[in-house]
Order: C-alpha cells, then sequence, then structure tokens
C-alpha cells in the first residue's frame, strides 16, 4: 500500500495544480450563489476524477493484460504513451503563452459563470477533472499505479480515494476558506486568482514538462528492467 499511495501522490499534485479551474472556482465565490454553484463544481470535479479512475482500475486489472508481454511492460507503453501526450500539451501551452507586453488571457467562458446553474457548474467540474487532457493523463496514471500495486479490493478503494482527495485539495481550499472567513476572503482569493491568471501559462507548461519527462523516465525504465 505505501508503495502504491507513493506513486500516485505525485500526479495526483500534478491534477490538483490546475490554475483554471482553481480560477473558476474562485470566480464562483464572487457570484450571486456563491456556495451551491461552488459546492456543485468540487462535487463534480470529484465524480469526473472518481469515474475516470475508476474505470481505469476496472478494466486495467492484471489478468486483463496481455499475458506474452506481462504487466509491467504493458503499464510502461502506457506510462510513454502519456508522457509523450504531456510533452505535447506542455509544448502547446509554451507557444501559447502571452508575448512580452501582452496580458495574459484567461478563457472567455469564465465570464459566465454568474449564470451558470448549480448543475451546470456540476458538469463543468467533472468536466475539467476528467476529460481535460493533461488531468486525463495524469489520472491514467494514477490508476496504473494503483493497478499495479495488485491491491486487495479495500486497498484499491483505499489508494483511489486518496488520489482524489490529494488531486481536489486546490480547488476545495478556496471554498473552505469562503465558508470559513466570508466576505473577508476576498482579498485573499483575489490574489490568489490575480497570480494564477498571470502565472497560468508558465506553471501549467513547467508542470506538463516536469510530469512528461517523468513519464517517459517510468516507461523507458519499465521497458529496460
Amino acid at each position: 500500500m505505501g508503495n502504491t499511495i507513493g506513486e500516485i501522490l505525485p500526479p495526483a499534485i500534478g491534477v490538483a495544480i490546475s490554475p483554471v479551474p482553481i480560477i473558476a472556482v474562485i470566480l464562483m465565490l464572487f457570484t450571486k450563489r456563491p456556495k451551491s454553484i461552488s459546492l456543485a463544481f468540487l462535487g463534480g470535479w470529484i465524480l469526473g476524477l472518481a469515474v475516470v479512475s475508476g474505470i481505469v482500475v476496472a478494466v486495467a486489472q492484471p489478468q486483463s493484460f496481455d499475458p506474452d508481454s506481462g504487466p509491467s511492460t504493458a503499464a510502461a507503453i502506457v506510462r510513454l504513451v502519456l508522457g509523450v501526450l504531456l510533452l505535447w500539451l506542455a509544448l502547446r501551452q509554451w507557444r501559447s503563452r502571452p508575448k512580452p507586453g501582452e496580458e495574459a488571457h484567461i478563457p472567455a467562458w469564465l465570464g459566465a459563470l454568474d449564470s451558470f446553474t448549480p448543475a451546470k457548474s456540476l458538469g463543468l467540474g467533472a468536466l475539467l477533472s476528467g476529460i481535460n487532457p493533461k488531468n486525463l493523463a495524469l489520472t491514467l496514471s494514477a490508476a496504473m499505479a494503483i493497478v499495479q500495486g495488485e491491491l486487495s479490493g479495500a486497498g484499491t478503494a483505499v489508494a483511489i480515494v486518496v488520489f482524489i482527495i490529494i488531486a481536489s485539495i486546490s480547488v476545495a481550499a478556496p471554498i473552505a476558506i469562503y465558508l470559513a472567513m466570508g466576505d473577508k476572503a476576498s482579498r485573499t482569493l483575489d490574489g490568489w486568482k490575480s497570480w494564477l491568471s498571470a502565472n497560468n501559462h508558465t506553471l501549467t507548461f513547467v508542470l506538463l514538462l516536469v510530469f512528461a519527462v517523468v513519464l517517459l523516465g517510468n516507461g523507458i525504465s519499465g521497458l529496460t528492467d
């Protein structure tokens, strides 16, 4: 169990460091219905991670791998593919960064959050956690680590829960601060939003590059061992 938890910590942290979803949940806390739509967003975020990781763990059991290649070889190939995907996403992020003197732009849909219903917010949370390419790749990596751990049913469930909790801390933190401090939290949250907006491209690029290198290294190591 300990080794598996150690394996899933890096991708969980990678999912947690998602600037746009954090900005989105902060902006939700400044809308007319801050509690309902932000909590729905958090619920959707958790749901997306649970569905993706649960499906992968259920499908990619050790006995489902090609017996001629073995689970470690199959997992190494998956990690190589995910590493290449993250490397491509990192390069795309670098190319789309603001030029010197330009302001960093955030997605236009963030301006429509005030009109969101809890249902729409829940769907957005699930989309950003489960379908977003970066988070999807990292969740798949964590799920593969859980499968390779060959844990019991209870152990597998615990590992998935630990992954989801860590991957959700950054989205849950602004909500917790708001619930604890109320309107007094606005200055702190606005500072977070401004910093994340200004550093979104750089932060995401570095994150993607680091995890791409890690996954590529793990994949190559798995194939050569």
